[in-house]
């Protein structure tokens, strides 16, 4: 999707003139990336930013959990991003350098299980490499959950391989020194990168927007040129060319929508289910029975949290669940149990 935010401009800011600046926020499923994406619509009130999301799942979760949500608004395709947005992300970065008010700035956030390079090649390899300016790719990391490993998963180690500047998140969840051992972990993984340290992703903007560091020398010739060739391309042929990762990596999403309200004992004791053993990643919109609010429910790993607001619709349960070996089946036998 994608979500233009009209925020107050100061007469005395000036962006440079080479095109568009772009920075794409990318980490694994449960890093912090909404809610980077958050902070930064939140504080940087000088300029007027457009931003894409593209979600791997039925269910689009992250444009609810934005802090403001207007209606020129273009929907992605769901699913696999390095398939489906290289063919929408063009007509949507068009559509927002075609807006009536001029935008300052594009943030595209990636699904936790992107590899960022197709989305990065598409501003460097297509005619968008004119009309915009890859700023940066950032790349969250989880400090509480980050392994060496990086939960087997090519496309989370690709995040750290293409990422510019890394920002590891949570690192009051983390001792100094388990920080200390992440940090000559991803220097092992990409030498000499940028890390900056936050709590809640909350980061000086002015070290992460319009800073010049995408760095071209990671993009080989032969890559570029084959992207915009791909990108000719049927997209059947794309799809095919750009999905490995999700075969190799082997995850799967498992959507679950309700008109009926949770109960809040039984969903608590479904959370620590076998059930949900499978499961890095889950995000929603609750409905309690107990309650009048709306809760906005994240989990990541065995950690979750919840937080509330009014309903601005009709009450119903939005989930999503993204994880490995996941068994669909018993997953909404054991939701619709806990419902009322």
């Amino acid at each position: 999707m994608t979500q233009t935010l009209s925020v107050p401009k100061k007469t005395n800011v000036s962006l440079p003139k080479r095109g568009m600046p772009v920075t794409i926020i990318t980490g694994f499923l449960g890093s912090g990336k909404t809610t980077l994406l958050n902070h930064i619509l939140t504080n940087n009130k000088q300029l007027k930013v457009a931003v894409l999301v593209n979600e791997f799942g039925d269910i689009d979760i992250d444009s609810q959990l934005l802090v403001s949500i207007e209606e020129n608004m273009v929907a992605l395709s769901n699913g696999c991003i390095c398939c489906t947005i290289n063919d929408s992300l063009l007509d949507s970065v068009y559509q927002i350098l075609e807006q009536a008010e001029k935008i300052d700035y594009l943030v595209v956030e990636t699904t936790g299980v992107a590899d960022p390079l197709p989305i990065a090649l598409t501003f460097l390899s297509t005619e968008l490499r004119d009309l915009t300016r890859l700023d940066s790719i950032l790349t969250l990391v989880d400090a509480e959950a980050f392994t060496p490993e990086h939960f087997e998963s090519q496309a989370a180690l690709r995040q750290i391989t293409y990422g510019d500047i890394i920002i590891l998140n949570k690192t009051d969840l983390v001792a100094p020194e388990k920080l200390k051992v992440i940090e000559e972990d991803l220097n092992r993984m990409k030498s000499g990168v940028k890390i900056i340290h936050s709590q809640y992703t909350q980061v000086s903007l002015p070290l992460i927007l319009d800073i010049d560091v995408n760095d071209s020398a990671l993009y080989s010739t032969a890559e570029i040129s084959d992207h915009a060739h791909h990108h000719h391309h049927d997209h059947d042929h794309e799809h095919h060319h750009h999905s490995n990762h999700l075969i190799v990596d082997g995850f799967v999403s498992i959507s679950f929508e309700s008109d009926r309200p949770l109960i809040v004992e039984k969903f608590q004791n479904f959370l620590v289910d076998d059930v949900m053993s499978n499961v890095f990643r889950a995000k929603g919109i609750l409905w309690f029975k107990e309650s009048q609010l709306r809760h906005i429910f994240q989990l990541s790993g065995k950690r979750y949290d919840m937080n509330t607001d009014q309903w601005l619709k009709a009450p119903q349960n939005q989930l999503v669940f993204i994880g490995r070996n996941l068994d669909e089946e018993m997953l909404n036998k054991k939701l619709n149990q806990c419902l009322v």
